[in-house]
């Protein structure tokens, strides 16, 4: 039985491709990845249909094998280099602030927990002027490679006093956020704006929308 110090409900929303429209700066900062080590360059259709976690699988879908250790530290440090000098002219999906504002309005809490490094997540969020609207966000720490259930589980962990996991809802644009979801025992709606097409997620088995507004829709309906 849920504590009494427990909120009605909660959501934990993901950043890049969810919160953050980035996915124009990933397909860019990805072709000149890809540029540097002769591969042709790839569109935003191709890349929904192929990508996957962990990225060097993705990039053995596109490539037919793996890429060698050379090729990998070559394509992620031009990535990283190219994707966080674009990213400063991205902005959040639409109607974000005011989704967040509505939620918090509602006597919901949220959070946010992504794989973008914590160092870079919180001066990008604060520039963005949401981070009021979330009592935790958690990026990324150091060099870990852990995954997004092992991060959330961390995540959860840390709001454990107030938040229950049965009426948590993960908002996310990736299969690994709703496996993290189940990781954590909360419950998970997937938004298509992002990094993988509406075909990929449906195998997630959890709800796949196409906005922000229906997502939040579908997730206070399951933290209710």
């Amino acid at each position: 039985m849920a504590s009494s110090g427990y909120r009605l409900g909660h959501g934990v929303w993901d950043w890049n491709g969810t919160l953050f429209h980035d996915i124009d700066v990933v397909i860019r900062a990805t072709n000149a990845s890809f540029e540097e080590i002769g591969l042709p360059p790839i569109t935003l259709e191709r890349y929904r249909e192929l990508y996957c976690v962990p990225v060097p699988r993705f990039y053995e879908r596109l490539m037919g094998r793996l890429p060698t250790d050379a090729e990998w530290e070559v394509m992620d440090e031009a990535f990283h280099r190219h994707y966080w000098i674009l990213a400063e002219s991205a902005g959040l999906a639409e109607g974000a602030g005011e989704l967040l504002a509505d939620w918090q309005a509602s006597g919901l809490t949220q959070s946010m927990c992504s794989l973008a490094p914590h160092d870079r997540l919180l001066p990008i969020v604060r520039t963005h002027g949401i981070e009021h609207h979330f009592i935790r966000v958690d990026g990324r720490v150091g060099n870990s490679t852990e995954g997004k259930a092992t991060h959330m589980e961390r995540h959860i962990a840390a709001l454990a006093a107030t938040v229950d996991p049965a009426r948590t809802v993960v908002i996310g644009d990736a299969v690994d956020d709703a496996v993290a979801a189940a990781h954590v025992g909360a419950l998970a709606v997937l938004y298509t704006g992002g990094s993988h097409s509406r075909a990929s997620l449906a195998v997630a088995g959890v709800p796949v929308v196409d906005t922000l507004a229906e997502a939040v829709q579908e997730a206070t309906r399951l933290a209710a």
